[in-house]
């Protein structure tokens, strides 16, 4: 009786191992790169990503507290290039942007330029969050 319940709990220890491997191994990790306010004029913003933090295969944005209308956003990569992303959309408060693929093979972003503004009431900002995907 004994060993029967050894077995048992050594098959159960294994089983709970081996899946705490696989979800990890296979977990997708959202990083926050960023964040900036926005008012409800047009406005520049750049969020800058230190090179520690590698390369990400995907980015998306959040939006928080009010819409914001995106006109333009550009990720630019550590070796000097750049993707410009086509968002030319509003984002509601609550909402984000689909995963947004990166191209090339060296995808090290070095930082993401944002031209938007915000539908703003009674003066309240926008909080807009970039994401990576590694």
């Amino acid at each position: 009786m004994k060993a029967r319940s050894f077995v048992l709990a050594a098959l159960t220890i294994g089983v709970a191992t081996l899946s705490g491997a696989a979800g990890s191994s296979t977990a997708l990790e959202w990083v926050l790169l960023g964040q900036r306010s926005v008012n409800d004029r047009t406005d520049h913003d750049v969020i800058v990503v230190t090179k520690p933090q590698g390369d990400f295969r995907s980015i998306k944005i959040t939006v928080q507290r009010a819409a914001v209308d995106f006109h333009r956003v550009v990720v630019h990569y550590g070796n000097g290039t750049k993707q410009e992303v086509d968002l030319r959309n509003t984002i509601p408060a609550g909402g984000e942007t689909r995963a947004i693929d990166l191209t090339g093979t060296e995808r090290v972003i070095n930082r993401v330029e944002f031209w938007y503004d915000a539908n703003t009431i009674r003066g309240r900002r926008a909080t807009v969050r970039l994401y990576g995907l590694k």
